[in-house]
């Protein structure tokens, strides 16, 4: 089974290594790691784990707290491997998904950005449109949104009177980003952890070069008629 750990730890030589001989001790293989913030002499990394047959998970968090100055943010099952040029992928895919492009970016976008699920929403007028959507987005409708339309990639607060109980009820950390024509790309994590600044600030990246090239096609469209 594999397991995506999300670890705080010293921005110090050594702690890194320090943390592999732990896991390493209980059976643990590392198969990737990214870094996904660096600020203020603490890194978070996203470390995949393999745990052998019969294991707890648990015993990750047990591990990795052996070390001095590391805390777990969380831990969940993940499926894959971490890959750094997935946003390429991406980006790529959604080119090539020509008058379907949205709902490829709502597909793969949970892969990428290692959400639970994703939406693309507007608000045309008083009512929020679901437009597309992966699997696992929830069934309960969106009433309202009231910080659309917005300007910039951004989390959201799970507490907010516009979130559905049922959402709430699953723990489920929210953030969204500008599309096109008054659209919005909404992800949901169910369980968290938290969107780190980094993690928002590489979702307004994303979208906004998605957007940019929504753009530049309605652009040549339009020229061509």
């Amino acid at each position: 089974m594999s397991y995506l750990l999300r670890v705080l730890l010293s921005d110090r030589p050594g702690s890194l290594g320090m943390l592999a001989v732990q896991l390493g001790a209980i059976g643990a293989d590392i198969r990737s790691l990214e870094v996904v913030e660096r600020a203020e002499g603490q890194v978070v990394d996203d470390i995949v784990v393999d745990l052998p047959s019969g294991a707890l998970p648990d015993t990750l968090i047990t591990a990795a707290e052996k070390v001095a100055g590391i805390r777990v943010d969380s831990l969940r099952p993940f499926a894959g491997v971490l890959d750094t040029h997935q946003e390429l992928e991406l980006i790529d895919l959604v080119a090539a998904g020509g008058k379907d492009r949205l709902q490829v970016l709502a597909d793969n976008a949970p892969r990428v950005l290692r959400v639970s699920w994703a939406s693309v929403i507007s608000k045309p007028g008083g009512d929020v449109l679901r437009l597309f959507a992966s699997s696992g987005a929830p069934e309960t409708p969106l009433v309202d949104a009231d910080w659309l339309p917005l300007e910039k990639a951004q989390s959201l607060d799970p507490e907010a009177a516009w979130v559905p109980q049922s959402w709430k009820d699953m723990d489920t950390r929210l953030a969204a980003a500008p599309l096109a024509n008054g659209k919005a790309l909404l992800l949901g994590r169910i369980g968290g952890p938290d969107f780190r600044p980094a993690e928002i600030a590489r979702l307004g990246y994303l979208a906004g070069i998605i957007s940019t090239m929504a753009k530049k096609t309605t652009t040549t469209k339009k020229k061509k008629s």
